[in-house]
């Protein structure tokens, strides 16, 4: 029997955790099987990639500007040119699940896909349940992050998925944490923290700031914010008016936010929904104590439900304050969470997780090196 090649579906890799995600499976099975592409937009991301990846993408860097659906049926065409002709394909889609499912079921062509948000941001209404469940249910396997996550599916789709945690590389957080900067925003004398994360409606960056507001009087304070976004401007206005200058500084997105983190003394997300989120794993590497909303999925997974750092309710401002003021009187305890936190990361071990991956795709009849 002719063995399949494994062909990753990937249209807009922009800055997150899912993109190292993508890069770190990507290269990892470039090394165990014979025949791999990747289907992209861009072809800039190839030098980050394993020298025997095949990349599929264009040549202008005029597409890399477009809208995310846009580079979506973009990468959808140049995935039916692979798959129409020739029949001995696997896909593994990172991005655009139905779109891609859709497309390889037309063609007779096995898909596997990663899911890597909760159903809670993106199933509120009946339409959109159903379409899911009808079009996630046509794909060949279901890969989520958490095992949450996994429950999740099971209730609001009734659809089996497998749980892979995404894989953790201590050694190079560790290492790019040592980089030294020009940073003299955070002061000894000032409780530091820092959000990383992207400026969106998903991240609820409002219910940080607000709490940040109400606390400015009451704890001294510096807080770095790390990400571009669509939210910028509107939290610009916001610390202008409630004249928070000089307790909040918002800087780009950077490719290595380590040392920033290494420099502060706690990470705050104050998400509406999540995946697996990639900085708390992140944070706990470097020893930093995690404050976190308990929103679906993943952050009461990696905090077992509190032990490893704090948890509070999902866009309750007044929770947020009272985990900050807490920290503030309790630090001797904190710590003790963030080492527990910290001895609980063997659970996403990179070469477990990995292999994972190898493991089921092989399954796939796909040709090894």
């Amino acid at each position: 029997m002719k063995k399949n090649k494994l062909i990753i579906f990937m249209p807009s890799v922009e800055d997150g955790g899912v993109e190292k995600n993508f890069f770190l499976i990507s290269n990892y099975l470039a090394k165990k099987f014979a025949d791999i592409s990747i289907i992209s937009i861009s072809n800039k991301i190839k030098s980050k990639l394993d020298p025997n990846i095949n990349l599929i993408s264009l040549k202008s860097g005029f597409y890399d500007n477009l809208g995310r659906r846009k580079k979506f049926f973009i990468c959808l065409f140049l995935l039916l040119k692979e798959i129409m002709f020739k029949r001995n394909n696997v896909v593994f889609c990172f991005q655009g699940n139905i779109y891609c499912t859709l497309l390889c079921k037309l063609f007779f062509t096995k898909v596997i896909i990663r899911s890597n948000t909760s159903p809670s941001g993106w199933s509120k209404s009946f339409l959109k349940v159903f379409f899911y469940k009808k079009f996630y249910g046509l794909a060949d396997k279901i890969i989520v992050n958490s095992t949450e996550f996994k429950k999740e599916f099971k209730k609001k789709f009734n659809l089996k998925s497998i749980c892979i945690y995404n894989p953790l590389n201590k050694q190079e957080i560790i290492k790019k944490s040592n980089q030294k900067i020009r940073f003299k925003f955070f002061s000894k004398e000032t409780l530091n923290l820092i959000c990383i994360a992207r400026l969106s409606d998903q991240k609820d960056h409002h219910c940080f700031l607000k709490a940040i507001n109400f606390l400015k009087n009451k704890v001294k304070l510096k807080v770095l914010f790390i990400g571009n976004g669509q939210k910028l401007e509107e939290m610009q206005t916001y610390i202008k008016k409630k004249k928070l200058l000089k307790i909040i500084n918002i800087i780009p997105f950077k490719k290595n936010p380590f040392p920033y983190l290494k420099k502060s003394d706690a990470l705050v997300l104050s998400s509406k929904f999540e995946g697996l989120p990639n900085v708390l794993l992140e944070a706990l590497t470097l020893k930093k104590l995690v404050i976190c909303s308990n929103c679906p999925t993943g952050p009461k997974e990696i905090l077992d439900y509190g032990k490893g750092g704090l948890l509070f309710k999902t866009g309750h401002t007044q929770d947020l304050v009272k985990k900050i003021i807490y920290l503030s009187k309790n630090k001797k305890i904190c710590k003790k969470k963030t080492i527990y936190g910290y001895n609980r990361l063997y659970r996403f071990k990179e070469e477990v997780s990995l292999y994972k991956f190898f493991e089921l795709l092989s399954n796939f009849q796909i040709k090894l090196k």
